[in-house]
């Protein structure tokens, strides 16, 4: 462990690559593998915000949190190269999260083993692991990267169908330059291709 250095000090403050948080994950990992730093700096921002909600949900420390994230993004540089399909990145990231968490609180002496017919004695610890807050900022992510992968006139077609308050079709014909009547067809293409990708699949398996 390196103290309580912040993830963020692992990313470089110049931001002037093409890559981004948006940009999909089959660019972003082969990318940061390449050593190209803006792509591990969008890595680190597009999910930083899962390892911070899987911490809370382990109810630990600010000092041990930051320990935990740190060890985190030292182990995704270490292991990177051996991740050899992107999509699984999300999965991975969660896993050694956890993996992390769980192995910090044993060494603090905060696990205990418990009797599994007695739900009193259950530790809360694990028991928020698969609490609110991290279902919903995994299911944004996840939902966020399905986006991601569509092209730029699908993609803004849905956010303007899913905004709130809703937005009518002339308003959406006239902000996107397309006819009204080529909205219906348009985003039954657009959800067929956003059903398709490996992000909406892996939100379907996250939602119970």
């Amino acid at each position: 462990m390196c103290g309580t250095m912040h993830p963020q000090a692992l990313a470089s403050s110049d931001r002037g690559s093409g890559v981004d948080v948006d940009t999909p994950l089959s660019a972003l990992v082969p990318a940061a593998r390449e050593g190209d730093q803006h792509a591990w700096d969008a890595i680190v921002d597009r999910f930083l915000p899962l390892v911070d909600a899987i911490i809370r949900g382990h109810r630990l420390s600010e000092a041990d949190g930051d320990d935990v994230s740190q060890t985190v993004w030292l182990r995704l540089v270490e292991h990177l190269g051996d991740l050899r399909e992107p999509a699984a990145l999300p999965g991975w990231i969660r896993t050694t999260t956890r993996n992390e968490c769980l192995r910090l609180l044993a060494a603090r002496g905060r696990v205990r083993p418990v009797d599994p017919q007695d739900a009193s004695g259950l530790d809360a610890v694990v028991d928020d692991v698969a609490g609110t807050d991290l279902l919903a900022a995994e299911s944004r992510q996840l939902l966020r990267e399905a986006l991601a992968v569509l092209p730029e006139a699908r993609r803004a077609l849905l956010l303007l169908l899913l905004a709130d308050p809703p937005v009518g079709y002339e308003e959406i014909s006239r902000r996107l330059g397309i006819p009204v009547g080529s909205i219906g067809p348009t985003r039954a293409r657009a959800l067929e291709q956003l059903r398709r990708t490996p992000a909406l699949r892996r939100l379907v398996e996250v939602i119970p």
